[in-house]
C-alpha cells in the first residue's frame, strides 16, 4: 500500500473514533441533565386561582411503592406533580441503575392522574405496556421504572 492510502485510512479511523467519543459524551450528558427542550412560550396571567379541591371518593390519595428497594414508601397525592428518578431534587428518588436522573412524572389533569416518560433510557411501563406518551393511570395498576414498581391507591 502506498503512504497516501495508509495516511487516509489512519485519518478515517481517527475521525470515526472522535465521532464515537462525542456521541458517548452526548448520551452521558442527556442522562445526567435531561434532554434539551425548546423554551416555553410566555404564559398568559391566570384570571383567578382555583382553591385546592378535595379528593372525591374513589380518587387516588396515595402513591405507594409496591416493589423494589423502596418498597413500602408512601407519598400522599396533592395537586403538585410527582417527579421520579435518580436526581436528588426528584419527589421519589430512586437508587436504581435502570432509572434515569429525570425518568418520569405523574401529574393530575382533568380529574385523573397521568404518567409521562421524560425521555428515559430504559422506559417507563404501565402494567406491561411501554409509556410513549402521557397516559392516564387507573387505580391499582402497576407502573414499573427499572426495579421499582409503584401504584396509585385510595
Amino acid at each position: 500500500m502506498s503512504e497516501l492510502t495508509l495516511l487516509l485510512i489512519r485519518l478515517a479511523f481517527l475521525a470515526a473514533l472522535w465521532f464515537f467519543v462525542i456521541a458517548a459524551v452526548g448520551v452521558i450528558r442527556t442522562d445526567l441533565f435531561g434532554p434539551r427542550t425548546a423554551p416555553a412560550p410566555p404564559r398568559k396571567p391566570a384570571k383567578a386561582a382555583k382553591p385546592p379541591s378535595r379528593p372525591k371518593k374513589g380518587d387516588p390519595r396515595q402513591l405507594i411503592v409496591t416493589g423494589g428497594p423502596l418498597q413500602g414508601t408512601i407519598i400522599n397525592l396533592s395537586e403538585t406533580p410527582i417527579t421520579i428518578g435518580r436526581a436528588n431534587d426528584a419527589t421519589l428518588v430512586l437508587s436504581d441503575d435502570y432509572a434515569s436522573s429525570r425518568h418520569a412524572r405523574l401529574f393530575p389533569q382533568d380529574g385523573q392522574w397521568i404518567v409521562e416518560d421524560l425521555g428515559s433510557t430504559n422506559g417507563t411501563y404501565l402494567e406491561r405496556s411501554k409509556v410513549t406518551r402521557p397516559t392516564p393511570v387507573p387505580l391499582g395498576v402497576p407502573i414499573r421504572i427499572g426495579k421499582t414498581v409503584i401504584e396509585l391507591r385510595k
